[in-house]
């Protein structure tokens, strides 16, 4: 029974065709009820974030195509949006790309930790809407294992690429805890949202937000928990900020060499760490000369963002060892499950063959015959009985030419150490 993994990504597919396949985490539940209602669905399980969405399972190969159909009209794709977007892995290619997913190696942002409690997520909304049996148990828990060695064997995740992480990460070098500094945020794009965000989770002491536009700078406040100023009133906050993140549309620098100056002596000299991050700039360059000021472009914050970058490609080198690693390990693990249901059929076969032929053979005895008689006669049929199946079996394997699976037989029965008796056409 083969793993498959079904599904697109950031890699594979726009925006636009994620949007359509979407599977909110409500309806992991009801979608992995309806994929186990399709033949030949052992167990399924879900995965969608914004960058992808995947099925993983375990499926009969003649009804692979079910699951990429199920997928495809659930998003309602056209059959050549899905052939061009769509990806389908089996076995040990969806076992290598479960572990690069749990990994942040298929990431958008390498190496990035939040995919690791999605997964986790899909995989106990898979135990209890009874989608994750025992293969795809073992193969979530390898996974989560696999994430974790690489993060703790290469430190993929401890080089920031974002601005906005950056510019938290900064701070904390500058100041060390913030829980007792206080940040003003200018203006309320993305960025500042972004930036308040990461800043608002250390547990700042204070957050303000100025906009040149008060309704949008009390909508933001208010999401933080802040409090919201005009402008105008840059000179009276400004001795109060910590760090200072600015990003307005201002064609001109608002924030001048001055203004800092007052800010700094109505501080006692107190440092400030201001981090701009608007094009074009609204730090005027001359407040970068000041003593007690730490200013950041956005052209400083990207340098740090490239190096890591950098940091985390070369670290994703050494991550695909480690996963390369794993899926040897979970693969030759699924083998031996695999050869050990095999094998307990078999055993099972041979085991009732035994039983019924051994009660027949002491009924017999105590029926007064011959007790030599007995035993040829139980050798014989039961050697019969447990060949019988594989001798028919092999005999059809050669009228239609099976050679493989002659192979497999001459392999499994060759007392002759080894040798290759392989059958030739």
């Amino acid at each position: 029974m083969p793993l498959l993994a079904v599904g697109t990504s950031h890699q594979t597919a726009p925006l636009e065709i994620r949007e359509k396949l979407a599977i909110p985490a409500n309806d992991y539940a009801p979608a992995i009820q309806a994929l186990r209602a399709l033949p030949g669905v052992e167990e399924a399980a879900v995965l969608s974030t914004c960058n992808r969405t995947e099925i993983y399972g375990i499926v009969l190969p003649e009804n692979e195509h079910c699951v990429l159909e199920w997928l495809r009209d659930s998003g309602g794709l056209e059959d050549a949006e899905s052939e061009q977007y769509l990806y389908h892995r089996r076995n040990e290619q969806a076992v290598r790309h479960m572990f690069n997913v749990a990994s942040g190696l298929d990431s958008l942002v390498l190496g990035e930790p939040q995919i690791m409690g999605q997964l986790k997520d899909a995989w106990q909304q898979a135990q209890a809407a009874g989608g994750a049996g025992k293969l795809l148990d073992r193969l979530f828990q390898h996974a989560f294992a696999t994430g974790k060695a690489v993060r703790h064997q290469t430190g993929i995740n401890e080089h920031p690429v974002s601005v906005a992480y950056i510019t938290m990460v900064l701070a904390r070098q500058i100041f060390g805890s913030l829980k007792d500094k206080n940040v003003l945020m200018i203006g309320a794009g993305e960025m500042i949202e972004l930036c308040g965000r990461h800043l608002y989770e250390q547990g700042v002491a204070g957050l303000m937000i100025a906009n040149r536009s008060p309704e949008k700078a009390e909508q933001l406040a208010a999401e933080f928990g802040a409090s919201a100023h005009g402008l105008d009133e840059l000179e009276e906050v400004l001795p109060r900020a910590d760090i200072l993140v600015s990003s307005t549309a201002s064609p001109v620098p608002i924030i001048g060499p001055e203004l800092i100056q007052k800010a700094l002596l109505a501080r006692k000299r107190a440092p400030m760490f201001l981090v701009d991050i608007a094009v074009p700039r609204d730090i005027d360059p001359e407040v970068s000369r000041l003593k007690d000021v730490y200013v950041y472009t956005i052209d400083d914050l990207q340098q740090v963002a490239d190096e890591n970058i950098a940091e985390r490609r070369r670290a994703a080198e050494v991550a695909g060892e480690t996963v390369e690693q794993s899926v040897d390990e979970f693969m030759r693990w699924l083998h031996g499950a695999r050869a050990a249901k095999f094998l307990q059929r078999l055993r099972k076969h041979a085991t009732d063959s035994s039983h019924e032929l051994t009660e027949r053979a002491l009924r017999q005895l105590q029926s007064g015959k011959d007790p030599e008689q007995v035993v040829r006669q139980l050798a014989h049929t039961l050697t019969n009985k447990i060949l019988h199946l594989p001798s028919t079996r092999l005999r059809q394997a050669a009228e239609s030419q099976e050679y493989q699976i002659l192979k497999a037989a001459d392999w499994l029965f060759n007392d002759e150490g080894g040798k290759d008796t392989e059958p030739k056409p």
